[in-house]
C-alpha cells in the first residue's frame, strides 16, 4: 500500500459546529454498555428502583464531568482530551500517560468489548457461528473498511450510527407501549437503600460508567470545533443529558419487558427483551439490527482512535510512525495496530474482565483531569469568565466522590483487573523518560 507523509488534522479548519459536536458525543456514548451490562447489574442488585437509580447516578456523574471538561476545554483549546488537559494542568508526564493509555488500550478495549457483544448477539441468530470467531471477523472487517480510506470509513460510520440511534428509539417506544409488562416493585425503602450503599452497586457503577464513556468525546476534536468557548461546553452538556434520558428509558424498557431472572448474568439483554416484545422471530431480526449498531461502536472507536497519536505526534515525533496515511487519507498503520491489540484482548479475556480492566484505568485518568479544575482556578484567578463550570465546587467534588467510591470497591472486588490497568498506565513512564532526553518537554500551545 502506497503511503504519504503523516499529517495532523488542521485545527484551524474549525469546521465542526454545535450539532455535529453533539452528534459525535452521542454516537460515541451509545454503544455496547447499555445493550449488555444490565445482566451483570442484576446479578448483584434485585431492586428495579436501585437499578434505575444506578443509571440516573451514572448520568449525573457524567454531567458533572462534562461541566468540568467544558471549562477545561475553554481554558486549553486544543484537541487531545486528557492528554492536553493533564499536560497543561500538572506536568507533561500525567498527560503523556493518559495519551499512552488511549493510544494502546483506551480505544482498543472498547473495540474488543463491542466485538464480543457483536459475537454474542450474532450467535443468538446463527448458533453455528462461534461468538469469538464472529468478534474477530467484526474487528477485521471494520478495520479493512477504515483502512481503505477516510471517505469509505465515514460513509460506513454514518450508516451504522443512524441504525444505532433508530434502534434505541424503537426499542423504547415498543417496550413502553407493551400491553402486559412485568410486575415491578418500585420502592425507595430500607432494602433499596441498602443495595445502593453495597459493594455490588459500586461495582455495577463501573459497567454504567463504561456505558456513559464517551461523554468527553468532543474534547478530542476541540481544536476543530467552531466557536469552542460556546459550542464545546454546550455540546458536552446537551449530548450527555440526552443520552442520560435515553439510557434510563431503555433500561426501564428492559426491566418492564423481560423477567429479571432471565436477564441475570446474561450479556445479550436486548435480545431477551426483544423476544418478549416481538416474539422469537422478531427478536432474531432485532438482534441482527443490534449487530449493525454494535458495528457502529467498533467503527466509531476505529475512526476516533488515531486522534490521540496525532496530537501526541506534534510533541513527540516518535509517534509519527503510526500516522502514515495511504493515498485515500486513511492512517492505516494506526488502524492496524489498534485492531491488533483489540484482537488480543478478545482472545485473552472475558467481557467482564476487559470492562473492569479498562474501566478502572480510564476512571483514574478522568478523576485526575476533573481534579485539575481546582488547580486551574487557583492558578488563573484573573481569567475572564467566558465559561465557568456550573455548581463549582460541588460539581467536581460530586464527580470525584462517586468515582473514587467506585474505584475503591473495584480495587477490593476485582484487584487483578485493577492492577493490570495501573500496570498498563505505568508502562508509559520509561518511554516518557526516554523521550524526554531526546526532545524538549512539551508545554502545549498557550491557553
Amino acid at each position: 500500500m502506497n503511503s504519504v507523509p503523516p499529517s495532523s488534522p488542521a485545527p484551524s479548519a474549525a469546521r465542526i459546529g454545535l450539532f455535529t459536536a453533539v452528534a459525535i458525543l452521542v454516537t460515541n456514548m451509545i454503544g455496547t454498555g447499555v445493550f449488555t451490562s444490565l445482566g451483570f447489574q442484576l446479578a448483584g442488585i434485585e431492586s428495579p428502583s436501585a437499578i434505575l437509580l444506578l443509571w440516573l447516578l451514572g448520568g449525573v456523574t457524567a454531567l458533572c464531568g462534562a461541566a468540568v471538561y467544558g471549562e477545561l476545554g475553554v481554558v486549553f483549546p486544543r484537541s487531545g482530551g486528557e492528554y492536553n488537559y493533564l499536560s497543561r494542568t500538572y506536568h507533561p508526564l500525567p498527560g503523556f500517560l493518559a495519551g499512552w493509555l488511549s493510544a494502546t488500550v483506551g480505544f482498543a478495549a472498547p473495540v474488543a468489548l463491542s466485538a464480543k457483544a457483536f459475537g454474542a448477539y450474532l450467535g443468538k441468530v446463527f448458533p453455528q457461528i462461534h461468538p469469538t470467531a464472529a468478534a474477530c471477523a467484526c474487528i477485521l472487517a471494520v478495520a479493512a473498511i477504515h483502512a481503505a480510506g477516510v471517505r469509505e470509513g465515514s460513509l460506513f460510520q454514518n450508516l451504522v450510527t443512524a441504525v444505532e440511534i433508530g434502534l434505541v428509539l424503537f426499542l423504547i417506544l415498543a417496550g413502553l407501549s407493551l400491553a402486559s409488562p412485568q410486575p415491578l416493585a418500585w420502592s425507595l425503602g430500607r432494602r433499596t437503600l441498602q443495595e445502593v450503599f453495597s459493594a455490588p452497586f459500586a461495582v455495577s457503577l463501573v459497567y454504567v460508567s463504561y456505558a456513559y464513556s464517551g461523554w468527553n468525546a468532543a474534547t478530542y476534536v476541540a481544536g476543530e470545533i467552531r466557536k469552542p468557548q460556546r459550542n464545546l461546553p454546550s455540546a458536552l452538556l446537551l449530548g450527555t443529558a440526552l443520552v442520560t434520558v435515553l439510557y434510563v428509558l431503555l433500561n426501564l424498557t428492559f426491566l418492564r419487558t423481560a423477567p429479571a431472572a432471565e436477564m441475570k448474568g446474561a450479556l445479550e439483554v436486548a435480545h431477551i427483551s426483544s423476544s418478549h416484545i416481538f416474539g422469537a422471530a422478531g427478536a432474531r431480526i432485532m438482534s441482527l439490527v443490534l449487530c449493525a449498531a454494535l458495528l457502529g461502536s467498533v467503527s466509531g472507536m476505529t475512526l476516533a482512535g488515531p486522534r490521540i497519536p496525532f496530537v501526541m505526534a506534534e510533541d513527540y515525533p516518535v509517534f509519527r510512525a503510526l500516522l502514515s496515511r495511504n493515498r485515500r487519507g486513511s492512517p492505516f498503520v494506526a488502524v492496524a495496530v489498534q485492531s491488533a491489540i483489540a484482537l488480543v484482548l478478545v482472545l485473552s479475556g472475558t467481557f467482564e474482565a476487559i470492562l473492569t480492566y479498562i474501566g478502572f484505568a480510564l476512571s483514574l485518568c478522568t478523576c485526575l483531569t476533573v481534579a485539575g479544575i481546582f488547580v486551574v482556578r487557583a492558578r488563573e484567578t484573573d481569567r475572564p469568565a467566558s465559561y465557568r463550570c456550573w455548581g463549582y465546587p460541588a460539581t467536581p467534588i460530586l464527580f470525584l466522590a462517586l468515582n473514587l467510591w467506585m474505584m475503591v470497591f473495584i480495587l477490593w472486588q476485582r484487584p487483578l483487573a485493577s492492577i493490570l490497568g495501573l500496570l498498563t498506565i505505568s508502562t508509559g513512564i520509561p518511554l516518557f523518560l526516554c523521550l524526554r532526553r531526546r526532545v524538549p518537554v512539551p508545554a502545549g500551545p498557550p491557553a
